[in-house]
């Protein structure tokens, strides 16, 4: 009886978190404005009690899915009774529906967060902030439970078996991508929160942007992984070889991770002097608003992507919706109370607070770029005015040299002194940075492939030139110090946090620009017998045979490599798949990966005769693109760990203990002076 019950018991565990995040939305607001501690304090016990009903509304959908529970509209359309456990798990969120309900779970999942890790900050901001969390959470329970409820019955028409997953949803990058993007996006509800908290207390001091840099860091680094998870699973999943597509769905997540980018460091000039506080909390509005533009991307129907969950123009007006009231609200607390809190620091335009500035400038610019050639075209088509495309050579024209420009203002930053420094200095620390990549970067593709490219000669300066700075940097901080080692354990971990970032944007550069020059692909007919060479390797089909898998049938082509006539060879596999609930074809490719190259087999149609159509690329440096985004989120994390962001507690606890030194000697002073008459 319980288990045929799951259902509802997860849908009325939404209701319940629906009240709750409606009590943290209302009451730790009116308490702040009222200065009441009583009703200050509903923030917490609504936000972690809210956490656990999703949760078990989470667990009961996942429960249904594992039990094969076809009575369920939203497991019989996304699931099959032949689908393999951990698929059927990851199934969960391969919709819009269950989606939508993760997305529910983790905003409540760092709401509950920022509730107990916050306990060191003033009561009346850690108010707000709950406030508006709920206020967020409120938004998104109503839009399930009105528009996308994942426990709909299918009774008394319950089908014998499911529909299956969508067959490019069977595979590992679904158990792992969209958890990362979303722990991402909604990562900056918390730092939206604190800007909107800040705002309304007229606190946006060194101590606000102190609590909020280590959400913003996490979120930023949720993101990234995100976003090179769904680049990854792209390159091996789709049989392409390609590794982005400027997709609308990919671009909705480059939007806010460009925007987050340069709110990681607009937060760290406020922190350090006291500016930019007007770009900090814009930019962390603009960020948590581009995340919610995604969703409506996603969900809405305005577009067809492989990325599309929903075509319900009810559900995408909903979030429109809500994007709409998040962006007015917001931007008119801004406009009433930011005049209040804001104060102008005078710095020179050659220092580190200019250049951030001018980095933080082409990062907007670049964001205003994707965001016209991602939602322009939806604008025309919406209004009647025809369709048009907007492809790879517009993004690449417009964003390639925008990001040589902001990697020139890249280096320049890292070794530039705040408020100001001489022109004569900065020359003396870069001259040799600069003439070593420009040497490097020249001389590299020559090397390489014995064939120049300015394309590859520009990306290896451009890493080059965020690199060695860096490294002029990190040998002025230690040459005082009594051992090398000794001057490295001084540096704080969000110092080596930053320079491992930039070393990520740097190993990044150096993927994208060798593999989109030096990629090597053929097309060709094999058949048992045939050989193939590319980039110096032999690909010979020595055997074609087929095989069942847990829910698909398979042709798989057996290959036999060989590097050149002595080189050690190695067997390739790619696969034709037919997956049987749908009747669906899928290419599974076969992979050879390293670090300086992937080969990489994907098979095509059968022609008929015991040929068939292969795809065979040579992709140099492919990795270093994921490499350097892994790079990128280890040194947001590593900054996260800075102990500064620590010192709070002890911080809040001094004036405490210096209170009660002092009334301690006040009354040892008047003892002795009664002693004394």
């Amino acid at each position: 009886m319980f288990i045929k019950m799951i259902p509802e018991i997860g849908h009325f565990a939404l209701i319940i978190a629906l009240l709750m995040a409606a009590v943290q939305a209302v009451m730790p607001l009116a308490g702040a404005a009222t200065r009441r501690p009583l009703w200050m304090a509903y923030g917490q016990p609504m936000a972690v009690g809210q956490f656990v009903f999703i949760a078990i509304a989470y667990a009961c959908l996942t429960a249904s899915y594992m039990l094969d529970d076809f009575s369920v509209a939203n497991v019989a359309n996304n699931s099959n009774s032949l689908l393999p456990w951990y698929y059927k798990f990851s199934a969960v969120w391969g919709n819009h529906e269950g989606s939508v309900l993760l997305w529910s779970f983790m905003l409540a999942g760092w709401g509950c967060a920022a509730s107990l890790f916050t306990g060191n900050l003033p009561r009346d901001m850690v108010a707000r902030v709950m406030g508006v969390m709920g206020m967020v959470c409120v938004g998104f329970l109503l839009f399930i439970l009105m528009t996308s409820n994942p426990f709909e019955r299918l009774l008394p028409g319950m089908p014998q078996d499911g529909a299956d997953l969508n067959p490019l949803l069977q595979d590992f990058g679904l158990v792992v991508h969209p958890p990362m993007l979303y722990m991402g996006y909604v990562g900056f509800s918390v730092v939206f929160a604190f800007a909107i908290a800040a705002l309304m207390g007229g606190r946006l001091d060194a101590a606000w942007t102190r609590w909020a840099r280590p959400w913003t860091n996490l979120a930023w680094a949720f993101l990234t992984v995100g976003i090179a998870l769904g680049s990854w699973w792209a390159y091996y999943e789709l049989g392409w070889g390609g590794w982005w597509f400027w997709d609308p769905v990919e671009n909705a997540s480059l939007l806010p991770w460009l925007t987050g980018t340069a709110l990681v460091h607009s937060l760290a000039v406020t922190e350090k002097r006291g500016s930019f506080k007007s770009w900090t909390v814009l930019l962390a509005i603009s960020t948590f608003s581009l995340s919610l533009m995604g969703t409506f991307l996603v969900r809405s129907g305005v577009l067809t992507s492989v990325h599309a969950f929903a075509n319900d123009p009810a559900r995408g007006f909903f979030i429109l919706m809500l994007l709409a009231i998040t962006v007015t609200l917001s931007l008119l607390v801004f406009a009433l109370r930011a005049p209040r809190v804001s104060h102008k620091v005078g710095f020179n335009w050659l220092s580190r607070d200019a250049l951030l500035l001018v980095n933080n400038i082409f990062l907007v610019i670049m964001t205003v770029t994707v965001l016209l050639g991602t939602v322009y075209p939806l604008i025309l088509d919406s209004l009647g005015l025809g369709k048009i495309s907007v492809g790879p050579p517009y993004f690449n024209t417009l964003f390639v040299p925008l990001t040589v420009l902001m990697c020139i203002f890249m280096g320049l930053g890292s070794v530039t002194r705040w408020k100001s420094m001489a022109a004569r200095d900065l020359i003396r620390k870069l001259w040799l940075a600069g003439v070593a990549a420009l040497v490097i970067g020249i001389l590299m593709p020559l090397l390489y492939r014995g064939e120049w490219n300015l394309f590859v000669s520009l990306g290896i300066v451009s890493a080059l030139w965020i690199v060695l700075p860096m490294v002029r940097d990190v040998f002025d901080k230690t040459r005082h110090a009594s051992s090398f080692l000794a001057g490295v354990r001084k540096l704080s971990l969000a110092y080596w946090g930053m320079v491992l970032g930039h070393v990520g944007v740097a190993v990044t550069i150096v993927g994208v620009t060798v593999v989109s020059n030096y990629n090597i692909e053929r097309n060709v007919r094999m058949s048992p017998g045939t050989t193939v060479e590319v980039a110096g390797y032999q690909f010979t089909m020595t055997e074609l045979t087929e095989r069942r898998g847990a829910n698909f049938l398979a042709d798989t082509s057996i290959l036999q490599v060989q590097r050149g006539d002595s080189g050690s060879s190695f067997t390739m596999r790619p696969e034709k798949r037919l997956y049987l609930a749908t009747g669906m074809p899928m290419t599974q490719v076969a992979l050879r990966p390293g670090l300086f190259r992937d080969l990489y087999v994907a098979m095509g149609e059968n022609l008929g005769d015991g040929s068939w159509a292969m795809r065979v690329q040579y992709k140099p440096f492919v990795r270093w693109l994921w490499l350097g985004a892994l790079l990128m989120a280890f040194g947001g994390v590593l900054a996260v760990l800075d102990k500064r962001y620590r010192r709070t507690a002890s911080t809040r606890e001094a004036p405490k203990v210096a209170s009660q030194d002092d009334s301690t000697q006040n009354s040892t002073r008047n003892g002795a002076r009664e002693a004394t008459a």
